[in-house]
C-alpha cells in the first residue's frame, strides 16, 4: 500500500483529488485483502493496443484503490497518460512527465505519445472515480456517486460497493447501495448471492431493470439456459412478470388520463354547442372558430401583460379567462344578430352560411396575427407534473384544464338552472311558442344563449392555448368531435354532453394504441352511427321544438 509522500503531492493538484486521495487511505485499508502495491507492470498494458489488456489494467487500478492507482485513473479521465517508445506508461503533468509509481519527474528525447481510450473504457474509468467516492464523509458526494453507478453498474466495482455497503449509515443511501450491490452481483459465482441480487433487483420495480433480468431467463443457442440455477431463473421470471404487470397498469392509467384530458377539451368545445344547437337548432359550422378566438384572446392577454405588467405575467391566465369569454361571446352575438336570426328554420342555408363565416373568421385572424402559429407559454405553476405511478407523470397543465372544465360545467349548470336567463332558455328549448305566449322574448333569449354558448367555446380556446400552439386552423380540429359529443349525449342536455365528451375522449385513446389516431376516429364515428340508429335521441332525450308539431 503506497501512502502520500512529499514527492508525490505536486502531481495531485486539484482539491477534489486531494480529498479523494485521503479517502482512499480508508478504502485501501478496507480492501487490503484484495489490494496490492502498484507496479510498472500493472500500468504498462495501458500503452498497448490490446483492448482486453487495457481493460484488465484498469480493473487492477480499481482493485488497488491506493493513491498512485487513483492518480493514474484521474489522469486517464483527463487524457494525461502517455506511452514512451519503449512502451512504458507515464503521467503528463503540464510540460513535465511523471513516473506513475514513484512520482519522479522523467525526461525523454522523443515526447511520449498520449494514450487513447475507447468509449467503453472511458466510461469504466469515470465510473471508477465515482465508485471511489462511496466512502466519502460527505453525504451528497456519496449520493452523487451512487446515482452515477446506478446508471452504469459494473461488476468490477463490486469490492468498493461491498465495502461502502458495510459502512453506510444513512437509511436511504443504504437501500440504494443494496440495489447497486445487487446489480453488480447478478453474475457472482455463488448462486445464493445471485439469487439475493435478482430478488433485490426485482423488488425495486424499476422498468429499466427489465434489461438486467432478461438475460437470466434467456437460452443459449444450444437450448440451455444462460443461468444454470433454477431458483435464480424463477426469481428473475417473477420479477419480469411483476414489471410487465406494472407496465400494463401504468399504460392503462396513462391512457385513461389522456382520454379524460381530451374529453375535458372536447367538453368545453361541445358545451356551448349543446346550448346553441339545443335551443336554436342551428348547425353552426363556425363554432370551432369561437375556440380559435378564445385562444387568440389568451395570446393577446399574455402579450399585453408581458409588456405593461411583467410582474403579473405568472397570473395572466386569470385575466385571459374573462377576455376569452367576452371576445368569443361578442363575436357570437354579432353573428347571431346579423346572420343567423334570418336563417332560422332553414338548416341547409344555415350550414352553408356558417361554413362560409368560419372561413371568413380564419382569414381575418390570419390577416391580424399572421398565418404562423403563435406560442402561449404556461406559467410556472402549470409547468411540470406529478408522478402517480412508475413511468406515469400527469402534467399540471392537463390537471388544471380538467379542473377548469368541471368548474365551467358547474357555472353553466348554475346559469341554466338557477337564473332567470336559464329559466327562459329551458322554456324556449322545450316549447318556443308557449314561451312566447307567456311573454318571453324568444329572439332576445336566442341572442343571449348564443353569446353564452360562444363564450364557453372561447373558454375552451383559452384551455387549448395551454397545451399546444395557437393557429388559425385550431378550431377545425375539434368541430366534428364536438358535434359527435352533443349528438351522442342528447341534444340540449348538459349531462349528456359531459358523458359524451369524456366517453369519446377515453374510447378514442383506448383504441389509438392498436389502430392509430385516424382509424380510431373512424371506429368511434362508426360506433356513434350504430348507437344513433338504435337510439336517435341520444343517451339523454329532451323534448324540443322538433317534437312540438
Amino acid at each position: 500500500m503506497h501512502y502520500l509522500s512529499d514527492d508525490t503531492m505536486p502531481r495531485l493538484s486539484s482539491s477534489l483529488f486531494n480529498g479523494l486521495c485521503a479517502l482512499m487511505l480508508v478504502v485501501g485499508c478496507a480492501l487490503s485483502p484484495l489490494a496490492s502495491a502498484l507496479s510498472a507492470d500493472d500500468v504498462k498494458p495501458l500503452g498497448a493496443d490490446d483492448f482486453d489488456a487495457k481493460s484488465q489494467a484498469i480493473d487492477k487500478l480499481i482493485a488497488n484503490a491506493d493513491a498512485p492507482s487513483l492518480a493514474v485513473l484521474k489522469a486517464l479521465s483527463e487524457d494525461n497518460v502517455a506511452a514512451t517508445d519503449a512502451g512504458d506508461v507515464v503521467l503528463i503533468d503540464g510540460d513535465a512527465y511523471k513516473d506513475p509509481v514513484t512520482g519522479k519527474t522523467l525526461t525523454f528525447d522523443n515526447p511520449p505519445q498520449p494514450v487513447t481510450l475507447n468509449n467503453l473504457l472511458r466510461a469504466r474509468v469515470t465510473g471508477a472515480l465515482s465508485a471511489l467516492q462511496l466512502n466519502s464523509p460527505d453525504v451528497e458526494a456519496r449520493r452523487t456517486a451512487i446515482n452515477a453507478l446506478l446508471k452504469e453498474p459494473n461488476a468490477s466495482f463490486k469490492p468498493l460497493v461491498d465495502a461502502a455497503r458495510a459502512k453506510e449509515t444513512d437509511p436511504t443511501l443504504k437501500q440504494r447501495l443494496d440495489v447497486l450491490w445487487a446489480m453488480t452481483s447478478m453474475h457472482d459465482a455463488d448462486p445464493a448471492k445471485r439469487l439475493d441480487a435478482v430478488q433485490l433487483v426485482a423488488a425495486r420495480h424499476d422498468m429499466e431493470m427489465n434489461e438486467l433480468l432478461l438475460p437470466i431467463v434467456a437460452k443459449k443457442p444450444d437450448g440451455t439456459f444462460a443461468e444454470p440455477d433454477e431458483k435464480v431463473r424463477a426469481a428473475a421470471q417473477a420479477g419480469l412478470d411483476a414489471l410487465e404487470s406494472i407496465r400494463v397498469r401504468s399504460q392503462l392509467v396513462s391512457t385513461v388520463f389522456a382520454g379524460i384530458s381530451l374529453g375535458s377539451v372536447l367538453l368545453l368545445a361541445a358545451l356551448g354547442l349543446a346550448i346553441t344547437y339545443g335551443l336554436i337548432g342551428v348547425i353552426n359550422m363556425a363554432h370551432g372558430e369561437f375556440l380559435m378566438i378564445g385562444a387568440y384572446a389568451t395570446y393577446a392577454t399574455q402579450t399585453v401583460i408581458a409588456h405593461y405588467a411583467p410582474a403579473a405575467i405568472e397570473w395572466y391566465p386569470l385575466f385571459a379567462i374573462p377576455a376569452a369569454f367576452v371576445a368569443a361571446g361578442v363575436v357570437g352575438i354579432v353573428l347571431e344578430r346579423l346572420v343567423l336570426k334570418h336563417l332560422y328554420g332553414r338548416p341547409l342555408e344555415t350550414l352553408l352560411t356558417t361554413f362560409g363565416v368560419s372561413l371568413i373568421l380564419i382569414q381575418a385572424v390570419r390577416m391580424l396575427f399572421g398565418a404562423q402559429n403563435v406560442q402561449v407559454s404556461n406559467p410556472t405553476w402549470m409547468s411540470g407534473g406529478v408522478t402517480v405511478m412508475e413511468n406515469v407523470i400527469l402534467p399540471y397543465n392537463r390537471i388544471v384544464i380538467l379542473a377548469f372544465s368541471l368548474a365551467v360545467i358547474a357555472i353553466a349548470w348554475t346559469v341554466l338552472n338557477k337564473t332567470r336567463l336559464g329559466l327562459f332558455v329551458r322554456a324556449v328549448t322545450q316549447n318556443r311558442r308557449m314561451a312566447a305566449c307567456v311573454g318571453v322574448k324568444t329572439a332576445r333569449v336566442d341572442s343571449y344563449a348564443f353569446a353564452f354558448g360562444a363564450g364557453i367555446a372561447g373558454l375552451g380556446g383559452c384551455a387549448l392555448a395551454q397545451i399546444g400552439n395557437v393557429g388559425p386552423d385550431l378550431g377545425q380540429n375539434y368541430i366534428i368531435d364536438s358535434f359527435m359529443a352533443v349528438v351522442l349525449g342528447g341534444v340540449g342536455q348538459l349531462a349528456g354532453t359531459v358523458i359524451g365528451a369524456f366517453g369519446l375522449g377515453v374510447i378514442s385513446k383506448l383504441i389509438e394504441p392498436f389502430w392509430g389516431a385516424v382509424l380510431a376516429k373512424i371506429a368511434v364515428l362508426v360506433l356513434i352511427v350504430l348507437f344513433i340508429q338504435k337510439r336517435p335521441q341520444g343517451m339523454f332525450a329532451l323534448k324540443g321544438r322538433s317534437a312540438e308539431v
